[in-house]
């Protein structure tokens, strides 16, 4: 049985703090049990705790403790910086609880930032192409998401953007059209107040959140029931 999530641990900042400074295999080692207890237990039950309550809301987001997490350590076999750990802990939600989905839920919780995403990361070329598209040949549907994300306090991001269209997109001026057309992603972020990580009401913060950015997981997902898959063989 899933444990509630009650916050994370009051040591959890200041254990990514001194992980940074030390960045060394021997130091986490030996401080494994506090990242344990102040941060991937309690990452965990806020996953498992999230994804029933983002099922009672009939958001289509689930995860669990073993798929969700990302892992602490860094991938350094082809970067030059070779620190093995990140100073972030991070998991996903996603409609069948894998990392390789899209139309997910992300959490971030670091030193640099606290945050909470909605997005349609990196789509694959038929998706995004079907997302630009829709965004061209329906317009009024496109500004009524828009709209509604706002009414939410929410807008969509714009990382990552090309700085010119995309071909077959040139003909479209409209300025709100145009720059959305150069998006490589669909996302909506909300910063996280950093006292809230501790305390339970964080899974109420992000329940609210996703409610109020579904607008943009249900016209992503009507736009992928329209892609014909590609045949194999």
């Amino acid at each position: 049985m899933a444990e509630t999530f009650t916050g994370f641990g009051q040591k959890a900042i200041p254990f990514l703090k001194a992980l940074d400074f030390h960045q060394s295999r021997e130091w986490f080692q030996e401080n494994r049990d506090l990242f344990e207890s102040e941060l991937r237990e309690p990452l965990g039950n806020l996953v498992e705790t999230l994804s029933e309550r983002f099922g009672a809301a009939r958001l289509g987001l689930r995860g669990d403790r073993k798929k969700s997490l990302f892992r602490i350590n860094r991938d350094v076999r082809f970067s030059k910086d070779k620190r093995p750990y990140t100073t972030h802990v991070s998991a996903i939600l996603s409609p069948g609880g894998t990392k390789m989905e899209q139309g997910v839920f992300f959490f971030h919780l670091g030193l640099d930032a606290c945050f909470a995403a909605v997005a349609w990361w990196q789509p694959e070329t038929a998706m995004l192409q079907a997302m630009r598209r829709a965004i061209e040949t329906k317009p009024e549907q496109f500004r009524k998401l828009v709209a509604v994300l706002k009414k939410g306090k929410l807008e969509l991001g714009t990382e990552g953007a090309m700085k010119r269209m995309p071909r077959g997109f040139e003909h479209v001026v409209d300025a709100e059209l145009s720059a959305a057309i150069r998006n490589r992603h669909f996302v909506v972020r909300q910063e996280v107040d950093q006292a809230s990580i501790h305390t339970p009401e964080l899974a109420d913060i992000l329940l609210d959140f996703v409610i109020r950015a579904r607008p943009l997981l249900d016209w992503g997902r009507t736009i992928q029931g329209t892609i014909v898959p590609t045949p194999r063989g």
